[in-house]
């Protein structure tokens, strides 16, 4: 008997892409064979954290990083570290009033929500919120403006999540930020390039370890040696409260690893597994089906289906028609909207994209 039976659970087909909702992805087998190391040894875990961090920061060409249990984590403690700026007395009292740079400075169209608020996690930090520009735009201009004696940092969300028209650039976002001697913060939790934001000097990366990594439930923080050490310090304060396992942290040495020396799937191998989903998919009436680049421009390449004016069902029908079998069907569901409902590929083999298309055609009868 396996777990979908033990615990009474549906079976899912993730045709969402790497989503915390569904478990994000499913772990390499260097993690997993990595993970299994780090259940049955033991460490000095103060020894492992640090040491795992400096190997990790080696292969991706970082002066630090640190493991830590999420990205989300990632962002309070980034937070909390340049706050506190090597303070072990901020270290045992976070909010203390003493501490009176707190400003962390967020274009406004970035101060979304994840899955929880951006504002959210820096909160925890003990970070102020100050939103640049407006939702729909924020320039260079927008950014600077609103940096004063009081901002600890500028914080930088890149996302899929995030507004992406007439935004201010990461480059730009760095150079705004040295300009004024304060370390950018980088939320790209679902990115695929590791040294990508290195070679644009970004301080302090965040980066999910369960998501393109592919490693188990865990967070990479990475950049600049100073900062990282302020990190580093918060595992006695709020950070004890974010811990990661050796399992874990262990895992994502291995994933890491593994994703050095092969990468993620590349848009070429991707776009030619998704022609026959394409090509299946137009067969069924009441759908004008293309193929589309993520939004955020990452080299990642979906199934874009349009319900059609004379659809017998509506996008927000179809995806609860989906979920509501076993096995369930998750899609992503951000444009159900504008009637497009959009298929993320990396998690599917053949066989369920076939089964996604006969699911589709029952239900669009």
């Amino acid at each position: 008997m396996d777990y979908y039976q033990k615990l009474n659970l549906k079976h899912v087909i993730n045709a969402s892409g790497k989503m915390t909702i569904l478990g994000v992805s499913k772990t390499s087998n260097a993690g997993i064979e990595a993970q299994e190391f780090g259940d049955k040894h033991f460490f000095e875990m103060s020894d492992l954290v640090k040491k795992s961090g400096k190997y990790v920061a080696e292969l991706i060409g970082a002066e630090d990083a640190v493991i830590v249990n999420s990205a989300s984590a990632g962002i309070a403690l980034a937070v909390a570290g340049v706050i506190g700026q090597g303070s072990q007395y901020h270290v045992y009292h976070p909010y203390s009033p003493k501490f009176k740079t707190r400003n962390i400075v967020i274009p406004k169209g970035q101060n979304v929500d994840y899955g929880a608020p951006e504002e959210e996690m820096i909160t925890l930090g003990g970070g102020n919120v100050v939103e640049a520009g407006y939702a729909n735009m924020c320039s260079p201009e927008h950014l600077e403006m609103m940096i004063d004696e009081d901002t600890a940092a500028v914080f930088y969300v890149k996302s899929h999540h995030a507004v992406q028209k007439s935004m201010l650039t990461v480059k730009q976002a760095v150079e705004i930020a040295h300009k004024h001697n304060l370390p950018l913060i980088l939320d790209a939790a679902a990115e695929e390039d590791l040294k990508k934001y290195l070679a644009l000097n970004v301080d302090i990366i965040l980066f999910s370890g369960a998501k393109a990594i592919e490693g188990p439930a865990s967070g990479l923080v990475f950049g600049k040696a100073k900062y990282i050490d302020w990190i580093r310090m918060q595992s006695s304060g709020i950070g004890r409260a974010m811990k990661i396992g050796k399992d874990n942290l262990l895992g994502l040495v291995g994933a890491i690893e593994e994703y050095v020396s092969a990468g993620p799937e590349d848009g070429t191998h991707m776009r030619k597994r998704l022609a026959p989903f394409l090509q299946n998919l137009n067969t069924i009436p009441g759908l004008t089906v293309k193929e589309a680049q993520d939004q955020a421009g990452r080299e990642i390449y979906r199934a874009d289906i349009k319900m059609n004016a004379d659809a017998s069902k509506s996008a927000f029908q179809v995806i609860k028609e989906l979920k509501n079998n076993d096995p369930a069907i998750y899609t992503r569901e951000y444009r159900a909207n504008e009637g497009i409902i959009e298929f993320d590929i990396r998690a599917l083999d053949s066989e369920e994209m076939n089964l996604i298309v006969e699911r589709l055609k029952e239900i669009m009868k």
